[in-house]
């Protein structure tokens, strides 16, 4: 039996929830469908938010043979198969293929399709849950128009759940009542996808309840059940997180905690590792944690880096669920210490130096010889050791001559930085006025 998500899946744009940006009326992608002229297409975004549905309404308006393959099981023979009916009867009119998941096709799988795309025969419409401009080879990128799908609103959703409710109770002849805030919950539980939405639906269909025998049928015979809210919240657990170590809501994920730590945002950074630590990702919680108080808080408060270190140990020492406490800690005082990136774009400076060829030999006066070659004229090392000098400090070259009088650290504007800086200006100023 088809899952209930196929068996309500619209067969208008009307029909269709969410992706107003995309086929509200006079918006691009519902433009070009009412057109008829259907150019090749990729369709990105998350799971359940109506691709399929989108390409399924898109090929039922053309006259040309629909062909679905899933890049997950399909191979190059199947591709095979389907430029072979190119030349048939049922192919006449082309064929609009429907890839999905078009991410595992490996380059030479996509490459296979080039000749029939360019020349019309093949109408592709490609989905992915990834970016595209990563997953999806130039070639069939550059003849493709890409169009991104969001995830679908909670209000947008709901519309689908009653409708759900409503198709199974014609199927089964019952009439389900959601309890108050039901179907609203199972619309916001899970995360914009429309499909797992409905998988609730049917979950929750199973567990409803039979009502007082005073209100269990309705004028037409129907039995009555209810759905409860109770119920509704136990099968929706957990349903809300769109996570994939491997894919783009990982790194969205992650990008969002070390930002909204490095904007000393802590309701946002405890929202983000709540959703890294409730997905089970110790690992990169407590990485990011630590790059953040090194790149983001820096010298501003250096003092917070061994505490953020204890911190994490201790964490990977308990394990989850009670790694949250010492990570919360952490992660607040890393929001709320005085910011400074300067070592880390000092770094960042002297990084591009190299990397731009400025690679000099390093200054005799540093060289790790206790002797001289017969060809040099001038004998000795000539290294000055600072401890034997008033402040620890003498003046000498340390930069190789290319890269002479080069300055790529610059004292941050924090209070700790500053202290430095009036130390330093006061010890090398009374050097020169010697």
């Amino acid at each position: 039996m088809p899952p209930l998500a196929d068996k309500i899946r619209p067969n208008s744009l009307d029909d269709v929830v969410g992706q107003e940006h995309l086929i509200g009326r006079n918006k691009p992608l519902r433009r070009i469908i009412e057109s008829g002229e259907i150019p090749n297409m990729v369709f990105y975004g998350p799971s359940g938010v109506g691709k399929t549905t989108i390409a399924s309404i898109i090929a039922a308006r053309t006259n040309k043979q629909l062909r679905r393959l899933n890049a997950t099981t399909a191979s190059t023979a199947d591709i095979k198969d389907i430029v072979a009916e190119l030349n048939t009867f049922s192919g006449m009119n082309g064929i609009l293929l429907y890839l999905d998941e078009i991410q595992y096709f490996n380059k030479k799988q996509q490459q296979t399709l080039l000749e029939f795309i360019e020349n019309g025969s093949i109408t592709l419409i490609a989905s992915t849950t990834e970016n595209p401009y990563f997953y999806v080879y130039n070639a069939i990128l550059s003849r493709s128009t890409v169009f991104e799908f969001k995830t679908v609103s909670p209000e947008d959703v709901e519309r689908a759940v009653i409708r759900g409710f409503e198709k199974i109770g014609e199927e089964r002849n019952i009439q389900y009542v959601p309890e108050d805030g039901a179907a609203r919950h199972i619309a916001t539980a899970c995360g914009g996808d429309v499909r797992k939405a409905l998988n609730a639906v049917e979950l929750s269909a199973l567990t409803a309840e039979n009502m007082e025998d005073d209100d269990s049928e309705t004028d037409h015979g129907k039995v009555k059940k209810r759905v409860t809210l109770e119920s509704a919240r136990a099968l929706t657990q957990k349903s809300a997180l769109r996570y994939d170590k491997d894919g783009d809501s990982h790194y969205d994920i992650l990008s969002g905690y070390q930002k909204s730590m490095r904007g000393s945002d802590p309701d946002a950074a405890l929202y983000y590792l709540a959703r890294l630590l409730d997905s089970g990702d110790l690992p990169s919680a407590c990485r990011r944690l630590m790059v953040c108080a090194c790149e983001d808080v820096g010298l501003a408060y250096p003092q917070l880096l061994p505490i953020v270190k204890a911190c994490v140990d201790m964490a990977n020492a308990v394990g989850l669920p009670e790694a949250k406490i010492p990570l919360a800690d952490a992660v607040v005082m890393v929001c709320n210490a005085p910011k400074s990136n300067s070592a880390y774009m000092a770094y960042a400076a002297a990084e591009q130096d190299i990397r731009s060829g400025k690679v000099g030999d390093i200054p005799r006066n540093l060289q790790n010889k206790h002797y001289d070659g017969a060809e040099r004229e001038v004998k000795g090392q000539f290294y000055l050791y600072p401890h034997d000098y008033p402040d620890h400090w003498v003046e000498q070259q340390y930069l190789p001559d290319i890269l002479k009088g080069s300055v790529y650290y610059s004292f941050g504007d924090n209070k700790n930085e500053q202290a430095f800086k009036v130390y330093w200006d006061t010890v090398k100023g009374r050097s020169k006025r010697k």
